[in-house]
């Protein structure tokens, strides 16, 4: 359709209307939206994508302002993405890319975009990688993607990014909950921000010691510490964010992550589909509402009824065929 076509030609050029109308699309689930990636996907793979994952209240959004900062004064062009919670009500962002990253709103070099989670666990949406992509494709040089925060389910940013850094706060007690959930498992950078707290230099030894349980990689990770309202030591980061991609490129691990984050991509929207695919079937299905009435009656575990509805489903799809 020529209005697609032409929308695809305007991202590719990088204007940022269009940039910012095919996140829409993709995020309202609109085939338009789908369509358009598609189309475009043979561009990306060219910027670097940076997970920027952590507690709320560390400062992600503060140190991700002083990163594009840097960035843009090496005359490289930006994208955030930043992943909200939902309001309840409207389905949106709760705290939206007004109050976020306010000193880059006029700098044409810099997109920002917020995108609610809409109750997706692992801490990013479900478009949040589809909307990656259109940024690659846009042309823009680094892609920062910001997480709601972290915890047990919270930990998908390493799906969606070739380089991961975990903010830390000191004093808050970050390094023995986020060892409790894993996270440190998931980080190629560990950053502890707002530095001047007196207990800094505990967090980086209780990390340090956490770090040392962990089987030894490669890349050994670094613990940096950061005052982003300062910006302080954020040179030092964007060195070890350069450093890092380097590692990845000579140790011919890059496409090997990408190609992980993509398997994983692409098995969370099938998923996805097969998911709402299922629910329309069974949402006036009279079979199902008396395996629901066996269900709450306890004459039936819940397990069960879902291989019954499994068992069912491959029925129908065998018939089909």
């Amino acid at each position: 359709m020529a209005s697609d076509d032409t929308l695809a030609r305007r991202l590719l050029d990088g204007d940022q209307r269009a940039l910012a109308r095919a996140i829409s699309l993709v995020e309202d689930d609109d085939p338009a939206g789908w369509d358009l990636v598609r189309e475009v996907y043979p561009h990306t793979g060219r910027a670097a994508v940076v997970g920027i994952t952590g507690a709320p209240g560390a400062g992600k959004s503060t140190l991700i302002g002083a990163i594009v900062t840097n960035r843009r004064a090496a005359d490289r062009t930006v994208a955030v993405l930043s992943i909200d919670p939902s309001s309840p009500f409207t389905k949106g962002a709760l705290l939206g890319d007004r109050i976020r990253l306010t000193e880059h709103f006029l700098d044409p070099g810099v997109f920002i975009r917020s995108m609610a989670t809409r109750g997706a666990l692992g801490g990013l949406s479900e478009a949040a990688l589809q909307a990656a992509l259109l940024m690659d494709a846009a042309g823009r040089d680094d892609v920062f993607l910001e997480t709601v925060g972290v915890g047990q389910a919270e930990v998908d940013v390493i799906d969606h990014a070739d380089t991961v850094v975990l903010v830390l706060m000191p004093g808050s007690g970050d390094s023995i909950q986020a060892l409790k959930a894993g996270v440190m498992e998931i980080p190629d950078i560990i950053v502890v921000n707002k530095a001047d707290h007196p207990l800094t230099d505990t967090m980086v030894r209780e990390i340090r010691g956490v770090l040392s349980l962990a089987p030894q990689r490669g890349w050994r990770v670094p613990i940096l510490t950061t005052e982003a309202v300062r910006c302080e030591g954020v040179d030092d980061l964007v060195d070890k964010l350069i450093e890092h991609r380097g590692f990845l490129e000579s140790e011919g691990t890059l496409s090997e992550r990408r190609r992980h984050n993509l398997r994983s991509e692409v098995i969370s929207l099938a998923a996805s589909k097969l998911r709402r695919r299922l629910e329309r079937r069974l949402e006036d299905d009279p079979g199902f509402q008396r395996l629901l009435d066996e269900v709450a009656e306890r004459r039936l575990d819940p397990a069960s009824a879902a291989g019954a509805v499994l068992e069912q489903e491959g029925a129908e799809d065998a018939a089909q065929t």
